[in-house]
């Protein structure tokens, strides 16, 4: 099976640099037309210019592809809309959505200031809201859409000194879960992306004699699957050094402690029954939470 995406139009955000960059180039290689969304600014979110993504988009069209380089705040919602109704009125329609762009100010919580903490959940949360809220409408009516999150092992299991950066990334993850259900209908298709690559955000937090392996361009592969004609739905695909595995939430199978729910047979039952893996799922909607506990008190009031 090949894919492409031939007469497919894609929005990738913080394509100027890294890993949006190697994004852009593998989408316009395999036949897509781009936006190339860039806001232009340091790794800390001060500053802009659009040179960045002209670049890439010169690039690309230097290759014979389609581009066109745009450097919306996508924090900015009317921003976001002008981007969005810049691919409609150049090519008519909107396929793809890669939420790439972010920002990091890394500082232990203690020393933290909460506007840094605020402005990292802007750009990560809220702008990735934004984009995704922009080609919503259009997605759903066209009865096609593809959107990819980035969240990040940051945010997927913790790392000293990102508190702030750890949660924007999980949120995404909560957001991806309910887009999930809510565009199934629509062929609108919603997926994650942990990726680990060796980036201006991230250079120096590597080995260095990984960087060659950690390349952002082995991980945009995995971005080109969750885009692709039959990509998986609600799914997170870690991604880095060509390396590619599946994350995913399980729930243990628990305990039903009835009249016996004192804190002291909790913490009994945590060694065991509670942490036992056997019976464990992977719930895909709330509810079956819900189903799970009343089977639990149903069988143990039998």
């Amino acid at each position: 099976m090949t894919i492409r995406f031939d007469d497919r139009v894609a929005i990738i955000t913080g394509a100027g640099n890294g890993l949006g960059k190697e994004h852009a180039l593998a989408f316009a290689a395999k036949g897509a037309k781009v936006v190339v969304n860039d806001l232009g600014g340091a790794r800390d979110g001060s500053g802009a210019s659009t040179s960045a993504a002209q670049t890439v988009a010169d690039e690309i069209i230097a290759a014979g592809g389609e581009a066109i380089a745009n450097g919306a705040d996508i924090t900015d919602m009317d921003q976001v809309e002008a981007m969005v109704q810049q691919a409609i009125d150049k090519w008519g329609r909107v396929d793809i959505l890669v939420n790439n762009a972010g920002v990091l100010r890394d500082k232990t919580f203690i020393k933290m200031e909460l506007n840094d903490f605020d402005f990292v959940m802007n750009v990560h949360l809220t702008g990735t809201v934004n984009c995704t809220k922009a080609v919503w409408p259009i997605m759903r009516e066209q009865g096609y859409g593809r959107i990819v999150m980035t969240t990040s092992s940051s945010g997927l299991y913790g790392n000293f000194g990102q508190s702030n950066y750890g949660a924007a990334k999980m949120a995404v993850v909560g957001f991806m879960n309910t887009l999930e259900h809510e565009g199934a209908k629509y062929n609108v298709r919603t997926n994650a992306l942990a990726p680990t690559a060796a980036t201006r955000m991230t250079y120096e937090l590597m080995p260095e004699e990984m960087h060659p392996q950690l390349d952002p361009k082995y991980v945009s592969p995995g971005v080109l699957f969750l885009c692709s004609e039959d990509a998986p739905n609600g799914e997170i695909l870690t991604a880095g050094a060509a390396c590619f595995a599946r994350a995913k939430i399980v729930e243990t199978r628990g305990v039903y402690l009835g009249e016996d729910a004192t804190p002291e047979n909790i913490a009994a039952a945590w060694g065991g029954v509670i942490n036992s893996t056997e019976g464990e799922q992977e719930l895909k909607v709330g509810s079956e939470q819900t189903g799970k506990w009343i089977e639990l008190v149903t069988a143990g009031n039998t």
